[in-house]
């Protein structure tokens, strides 16, 4: 059996909330913060490049936590997964494969993932552990909460220079699924084609046997 590792932005969680609360918090029209993430995007840029460039000098991560502190901070509820993500990642579970959740999130999104008892095996993030994709630290870190070979892990994401290179940098599978921004702008380059399984849903995974 394998274990499948989940990135979390636009593979299980989609991003449209988190966008948005951004332009509320600052004030900006959030067609005009959507449309800069998908320029960024285009560019093969940090996606939070869009903030930096409607506010030039923006500490985010002072701008974060002063979110929190006013109740404006994260929210990850049932409304922004996908709907494919429970019956794929149960199907998994049920076919007897090991599946973890792991992406390059902060502390506190890991913690409201967890609230929402997924049908996984462990969820964490780069803010917990401290390490971040693409670097390879992350993979492997990732290796050792899996308790298993590299060669036994298939890490399912959405941004190829991200999720697919470094994973198979890593000695690990990959799949590359074409959803949102970077799924879809990458899914014919190379990079995205390095990937071991190109897929559309989550439920195309539970063909994967191993």
């Amino acid at each position: 059996m394998l274990t499948f590792a989940f990135d979390v932005g636009e593979t299980i969680v989609r991003d449209d909330r988190y966008w948005a609360s951004w332009a509320d918090w600052l004030g900006l029209s959030r067609h005009t913060v959507s449309a800069l993430v998908g320029a960024v995007v285009a560019q093969g840029r940090d996606n939070a490049d869009a903030l930096r460039l409607l506010v030039p000098g923006i500490d985010l991560d002072a701008e974060y936590a002063a979110r929190e502190a006013a109740g404006r901070g994260e929210r990850i509820e049932e409304e922004d997964l996908y709907p494919d993500v429970r019956p794929a990642l149960a199907a998994l579970r049920a076919a007897g494969h090991r599946v973890l959740i792991a992406g390059n999130q902060t502390a506190r999104a890991g913690e409201l993932l967890r609230s929402l008892d997924l049908p996984v095996d462990g969820i964490a993030t780069s803010g917990e552990w401290g390490v971040a994709k693409p670097g390879p630290a992350f993979f492997t870190r990732l290796t050792e909460y899996a308790e298993t070979t590299p060669d036994r892990i298939v890490y399912v994401g959405d941004h190829p220079a991200n999720d697919v290179t470094p994973a198979k940098a890593a000695g690990l599978q990959a799949a590359h699924i074409r959803r949102g921004p970077w799924g879809h702008l990458w899914a014919e380059h190379p990079v995205a084609a390095a990937a071991d399984w190109r897929i559309n849903t989550l439920t195309e995974l539970t063909t994967i046997s191993g």
